[in-house]
C-alpha cells in the first residue's frame, strides 16, 4: 500500500515546486509562490511525499508562535492518491516531527476539502474555528487535537 512511500525535505528547486504544486492544487484559494515558500523554509519544516518517483502529497509542520502555542501539521495528498493510506502515514510522520516542538497540535484546512476535514476528524482532530483570508469566498477550519 504505502511500503513504497518516501518523504523528503524541500532543499531544491525540484522539491520546491513539487511542494508547491501540491499545495497550490488542494488550496487553490491561496496559491504560493515560489518566494512565499522560500520564506516559509525559514520557519516550518516542509516535506514532499512520493510514491516510489510519484508525487503523491505534500506536508508543512509549523512550530508553536507568538499566535498560537500549538505545533501546526498539516498532510495533503493529491486527490488520485487518497484513501490509499498516504495521508495516514504523512500525518504520522508529521505528528512525530511536531512532538519535538510540543505537545499540542492543530490543522487548518480549506473548508471545501470534505476529504482533508473527513481525516483530521477521524484522526481526533475537532473544530475550534473558521476563519476567512482578505479577499478568499472560502473559510479555512482550524482543528485542535483532543479538544
Amino acid at each position: 500500500m504505502t511500503s513504497g512511500l518516501r518523504i523528503v525535505p524541500v532543499t531544491d528547486d525540484a522539491t520546491l515546486l513539487d511542494w508547491q504544486r501540491v499545495h497550490n492544487e488542494i488550496i487553490p484559494t491561496a496559491p504560493l509562490s515560489v518566494d512565499d515558500i522560500r520564506e516559509r523554509l525559514t520557519r516550518n519544516v516542509l516535506e514532499v511525499a512520493y510514491d516510489g518517483d510519484v508525487l503523491v502529497g505534500c506536508s508543512t509542520v509549523r512550530p508553536p508562535s507568538e499566535e498560537t502555542a500549538a505545533v501546526t501539521v498539516i498532510a495533503r495528498v493529491l486527490p488520485a492518491y487518497r484513501r490509499r493510506g498516504f495521508g495516514d502515514a504523512i500525518y504520522q510522520h508529521c505528528l512525530q516531527r511536531g512532538q519535538r516542538l510540543g505537545d499540542t497540535f492543530e490543522t487548518q484546512i480549506l473548508a471545501s476539502n470534505e476529504d482533508g476535514l473527513r481525516f483530521a476528524k477521524a484522526h481526533g482532530f475537532v473544530e475550534v474555528e473558521t476563519y476567512l483570508l482578505p479577499g478568499d469566498t472560502i473559510p479555512f477550519v482550524e482543528l485542535r487535537l483532543g479538544e
